[in-house]
């Protein structure tokens, strides 16, 4: 049969287009020859750059049902736990808190002025007190919530016992040491607290405050007798300070009564003793008195005598005509005046009467008469001068001397007056003590009888009419983002752990391996995966028979010579279609008009002669290992132009029968009596009979699984072929899911146009 078959015409022609494409050829080898190292590195690069959102999209699509599924089982969880859930109510009510209470009196208060502090500590403090515990055992025993049936098991609510395992530790262990009424009260007051929520409004001086409970009735009653106990509380707390300091006031006043009594004493009886006079407690004393009076004396006789000791000196320097005195006397100035009048009436006799002549006699005697007197009363002048000087001088040592004796007694009073002081001054420290105490009592006893207060209620506390929790919309809602988005996540972690070849861009960027062909899934039409295969081959129109057109017209392309002569296909492990992808491949060489042998080299589990539905009594391992010619194991199969030599018996050393030089020569006989010889190898991965084909074949094609081959078993895979300098041309992609994401949808537009979509299984 080898022997009398010719060539085709149509190969003749094939090989004649292919020089013409030589550029394709070589970049498809230069890509196959490139080292995987050199590959990662470059797709790493690129992966850290970008976010490929096609990629994440297709991932949710490819693993819808993890996000459908986490989806469905949040959504469930959540609900049921919320319709599960005891529907809790929530009161609230406002209060008002003035940072001080309104001035009715106009007294300060005995307790600290809250003005003078910092707002924010004011109010912090205030916050704390409506959630002291004292206040909550207030109101519990006020309403007595022991016995109402929310509060009779006093069991905190899970978020509080879970807080209470971290800060109530100090608590517990002081309580158990009590008795158990103690225990019950701690409890209580717990469980009190934990659904009490104080809810400050900013940027004001209101405050909420929120009860939750299941009776929206107590719910109501707890927060308006918490805002009552709180009002009584501060009123109590100004009460009670007004009171102490009232009665420290008085215990203080009685004490410092009796004190300034007793110094008094002390004050007078040391005054009658060293007898010191004082006039008033803002006078001086009688001997400082007479001392003042005689300095203002002194003073007042000093100023006298300088001023007739200056007249006197003037006197003694010269004439007394023009000193005061003699001007102001009326006598002189009388006989200086009768002394002219002569004068003149004498002069104007001298020109009648000669100075002997009687009458001028006369005249000369009565003008020296007026000298004469005039002389007398300016002596008497002088001498009253100089009496009033000597006066002068005797009244200031006169004054002088009693100057000093009343400043001798004045010190002698004063060296006597140190105690007397010292008393004095203690006794008017008691009495200023005493008076400003008497007054603040006074002013406490008006102001502690005046009920005022800094908090008022603004809203009371109404009866809730709807739940406060659970809130079944916010819950469904929270479950849905959770849901989704945790989903999503879980299919992309999933998606990240999955380290399988999904399409043939991640195979060619991540391994180097050029995607020759991508073949889709199809569905099982029937049970024999030998109807499977043909008749999805047997169907033009079919996504499976066009992708293996596909694959056969990239196949021209892909050496210089177009199609190998010699081309082996294998996988990196089993199950991935390779035998399929072998004999898909050989049918559709057939059906372009080439003459194909079809060998199954796969030695360890062979199945070509099941696919065709022929005898393997005889085949490749009765040529290699026993006597029999290539003519005799060579089949002819319902293809035309299509020959096949099945595997025959499975030899149990595979590998040395492989590597044989009665396989080279078989591959060379067949060479020359064919226009393609395709051989089904084994799978790589744990076996050595691949890489001997491989190096004695001119080609070899790598099947890869999409979304079953793991990236380390190809790139291992290939690394073995390339240690025996086997040349791998390219991958094939096969059972590529028809919505398996990009892939997919170039699948459904374009290997199904104008057919059926396929199915989801394909044939191994």
């Amino acid at each position: 049969m080898m022997d009398n078959t010719e060539k085709p015409d149509a190969g003749d022609e094939r090989r004649q287009e292919v020089p013409r494409r030589n550029a394709l050829v070589e970049r498809r080898e230069s890509t196959a020859l490139a080292h995987p190292t050199e590959w990662r590195s470059h797709v790493e690069e690129d992966d850290d750059d970008t976010i490929d959102l096609r990629a994440i999209w297709d991932t949710i699509v490819k693993r819808k049902w993890t996000v459908i599924t986490f989806f469905a089982i949040v959504m469930v969880s959540v609900l049921t736990a919320t319709f599960l859930m005891t529907p809790i109510y929530r009161a609230s009510l406002t209060l008002q808190i003035e940072r001080q209470e309104a001035k009715v009196l106009d007294y300060q208060g005995v307790t600290p002025n809250e003005m003078q502090g910092d707002t924010k500590d004011f109010y912090e403090t205030q916050y704390e007190l409506l959630r002291s515990r004292s206040l909550a055992q207030r109101v519990i025993d006020q309403l007595n919530l022991g016995d109402h049936p929310v509060f009779a098991g006093a069991n905190p609510s899970l978020l509080a016992s879970i807080k209470g395992l971290f800060v109530g530790e100090e608590e517990e262990a002081e309580a158990v040491e009590g008795d158990a009424e103690q225990i019950r009260k701690l409890k209580l007051t717990k469980a009190f607290l934990a659904n009490l929520t104080i809810e400050p409004v900013r940027n004001s001086r209101l405050v909420k405050i929120h009860f939750d409970s299941p009776d929206p009735v107590l719910a109501s009653r707890i927060v308006n007798a918490i805002s009552e106990a709180f009002i009584n509380v501060n009123l109590e707390r100004r009460m009670d300070a007004s009171s102490f300091a009232k009665v420290f006031l008085e215990e203080r006043l009685q004490q410092l009564k009796v004190k300034l009594g007793e110094t008094e004493k002390e004050l007078v009886a040391f005054a009658r003793e060293e007898q010191i006079v004082r006039g008033g407690e803002q006078e001086a004393s009688v001997d400082t008195q007479v001392m003042q009076e005689f300095t203002t004396a002194l003073a007042k006789a000093q100023q006298e005598r300088i001023r007739a000791e200056a007249m006197y000196q003037q006197l003694e320097s010269g004439s007394v005509e023009g000193i005061p005195q003699v001007l102001e006397n009326k006598v002189i100035q009388e006989f200086k005046g009768h002394k002219a009048k002569l004068e003149t009436e004498y002069q104007e006799n001298l020109k009648i009467y000669k100075p002997g002549y009687p009458k001028m006699i006369q005249l000369q005697s009565q003008i020296d008469e007026m000298q004469a007197k005039i002389a007398e009363e300016l002596a008497h002048v002088r001498s009253g001068i100089s009496s009033a000087y000597q006066a002068a001088r005797a009244q200031e040592a006169m004054l002088q001397a009693k100057m000093d004796e009343s400043k001798r007694t004045v010190l002698g009073v004063q060296d006597r007056s140190i105690q007397y002081n010292i008393l004095k001054r203690e006794v008017d420290t008691n009495r200023q003590l005493y008076d400003g105490l008497l007054q603040r009592y006074k002013e406490v006893g008006v102001a502690g009888g005046v009920g005022v207060n800094n908090v008022s209620v603004v809203d009371k506390a109404e009866v809730p009419l709807q739940p406060f929790k659970p809130k079944t919309l916010l819950n469904a809602l929270i479950a849905a983002l959770l849901g989704l988005f945790g989903g999503i996540g879980l299919a992309l972690l999933f998606e990240h752990l999955d380290d399988t070849i999904k399409d043939g861009e991640s195979m060619e960027r991540l391994l180097g391996l050029p995607v020759l062909g991508m073949v889709p899934l199809i569905k099982r039409a029937s049970d024999s995966a030998r109807e499977l295969v043909l008749e999805q081959l047997d169907d033009s129109r079919s996504g499976f028979s066009e992708a293996y057109r596909s694959l056969r017209t990239a196949m021209q392309f892909s050496t210089q010579d177009g199609i190998p002569k010699v081309l082996m296909v294998t996988s990196a492990s089993m199950g991935e279609g390779k035998s399929t992808t072998a004999l898909a491949l050989a049918i559709n060489l057939s059906q372009m008009g080439l003459k194909v042998l079809l060998v199954d080299a796969d030695l360890r589990k062979a199945s070509m002669h099941r696919k065709l539905g022929i005898p393997n009594t005889a085949g490749l391992t009765n040529y290699l290992a026993g006597d029999s010619r290539p003519v005799d194991v060579t089949q002819p199969t319902p293809y035309d132009k299509l020959f096949v030599i099945t595997s025959g018996p499975l030899p149990p050393n595979p590998a040395e029968l492989l590597g044989s030089a009665k396989m080279v020569a078989l591959l060379d006989v067949a060479k020359d009596r064919f226009d393609c010889v395709i051989v089904d190898g084994p799978p790589v991965l744990g076996l050595a009979d691949a890489p001997l084909l491989g190096s004695i074949t001119d080609a070899t094609v790598v099947v890869v699984e999409a979304g079953g081959t793991r990236k380390d078993f190809l790139a291992g895979a290939l690394k073995r072929l390339r240690s025996t300098r086997t040349h791998v041309i390219g991958g094939v992609l096969t059972k590529i899911a028809s919505r398996s994401g990009a892939q997919g949808y170039y699948y459904n537009s374009y290997y199904q146009y104008g057919g059926e979509a396929e199915g989801s299984r394909s044939a191994a």
